[in-house]
């Protein structure tokens, strides 16, 4: 069958399976067929799956054990973040870590080490993870941990499955009062004013900002960042106040169709990206917003990655260090716009440092933006690709479905080490589209 990412580009030839236990995935590990572990199947490009086996992880879903003295959650591997969150909320308990769907596996959170609005203040998922469970090419499962086998364990987190088979983890959760978040809303006029608010607010716990990359001239760049902070029940009304950790549910929409290739056009992301900016600034200032708001205001919308047609969009992610940030993320800015190519879902947000195997953060800018497939995409983002590596950037494995081995071997360095451990046995064993695409 044919398989993809979320991106639902490119299409892979593979033969899928979901075993139901250990033996049978085992059996299939030690089969001898190069196979990937797939969860929700939530990254963007070709990570999650294989030209050989893809082997879906559903079926390991089931949650072990929780200690409500540390906070610490025992988990299969395909227990999904949203899972988590319906089942700890209500206790007091929301992810410490969450990247911007809740519609991912655990074990695809370590595997691509995701971060969300709080990597300057928490960092990456990594940093709740206590151990983890690995199956390796010989079928017998490795705990690893910082203490417990901790080479296994820092390749694994950000590794992208290129180290063994996620079947455990010990993760930790945050304490929280409400279910609610006091958000604050800055409209910013260009990039310069952007950044200016991320560098005078990093106490805060959250922030994020959507950026217009159609602006130009002095409003290259317009934003709205928005700051966060968990909620204390003080901050509630009283009718709020009483269930203070129930936000309510919100109503579902859906994408029914494939749109056509024509309604993403520059004229319409352009009148789209006028609108939400309009509409962002008249709420500037506080407000109090649920959790599911704040956090993954896209799972609201069902099969939203309809809206760009059959063909599918890619996404580029690079985060640039802190010195040159400024200056490259001018230079993308201004060559996505004067390409007429922009993003009405780009994300800026700002990284603290990170000391990581091969985790895609570092101390810096990191912008994200996807665009509708076309004949123009890839030699933008080819362009785009060249700005990033003259600014020192890198690139993120989990959004990436078309970048070439030179170029990531050009942003980063620690391939080089991360080919030559893969080389003592898991690269035969444990191989996706992405991997063979990137040598890797």
């Amino acid at each position: 069958m044919k398989l993809s990412g979320w991106g639902r580009f490119p299409q892979v030839e593979t033969n899928l399976t979901a075993p139901r236990d250990l033996s049978a995935l085992r059996a299939l590990v030690t089969s001898g067929t190069p196979l990937i572990a797939r969860g929700n199947g939530r990254s963007y490009g070709d990570s999650s799956v294989s030209p050989g086996a893809t082997v879906h992880m559903r079926h390991f879903n089931r949650m072990l054990s929780f200690d409500p003295a540390t906070g610490q959650l025992q988990a299969e591997a395909g227990v999904l973040l949203g899972d988590v969150i319906d089942a700890f909320l209500p206790r007091g308990w929301f992810p410490m870590i969450t990247p911007g769907t809740r519609l991912i596996t655990l074990g695809g959170a370590i595997a691509a080490d995701v971060h969300g609005k709080n990597h300057h203040k928490d960092g990456a998922f990594g940093t709740c993870v206590d151990w983890i469970d690995v199956m390796g090419a010989d079928g017998q499962i490795t705990r690893a941990s910082r203490s417990e086998n901790p080479d296994l364990f820092r390749w694994t987190i950000g590794g992208m499955g290129l180290t063994g088979v996620i079947v455990r983890c010990a993760i930790r959760l945050r304490a929280v009062d409400t279910a609610w978040i006091n958000q604050v809303t800055h409209p910013a006029p260009n990039l310069d004013a952007a950044m200016t608010l991320f560098d005078d607010n990093q106490d805060v716990t959250y922030s994020v900002a959507w950026i217009d990359c159609l602006g130009k001239g002095a409003h290259l760049g317009r934003s709205l960042v928005m700051l966060g902070e968990h909620a204390q029940v003080s901050d509630l009304d009283a009718k709020r106040a009483r269930t203070p950790l129930d936000a309510g549910q919100k109503r579902k929409l859906g994408v029914p169709l494939d749109f056509p290739g024509f309604a993403l056009n520059h004229y319409s992301v352009s009148a789209f990206n006028r609108l939400y900016y309009w509409a962002g600034a008249r709420n500037e200032g506080a407000q109090l917003v649920d959790w599911d708001t704040y956090f993954y205001p896209l799972d609201a919308i069902q099969h939203w990655n309809r809206i760009y047609g059959r063909r599918g969009f890619a996404q580029f992610q690079c985060v640039l260090p802190l010195d040159r940030s400024r200056a490259g993320l001018t230079l993308l800015l201004q060559a996505i716009s004067d390409a007429g190519a922009g993003s009405f879902l780009a994300v800026l947000k700002r990284f603290g440092p990170q000391d990581s195997a091969f985790s895609f953060p570092m101390a810096g800018y990191t912008l994200a933006l996807d665009f509708p497939m076309k004949s123009t995409t890839l030699p933008l983002l080819d362009r785009l690709d060249h700005i990033a590596l003259d600014h020192g950037g890198r690139f993120y494995l989990a959004k990436d479905s078309r970048m070439s081995a030179a170029t990531l071997r050009a942003a980063d360095p620690r391939v080089a080490d991360f080919a030559a451990m893969r080389a003592g046995g898991a690269g035969d064993r444990f191989v996706s589209a992405q991997s063979q695409r990137l040598s890797l």
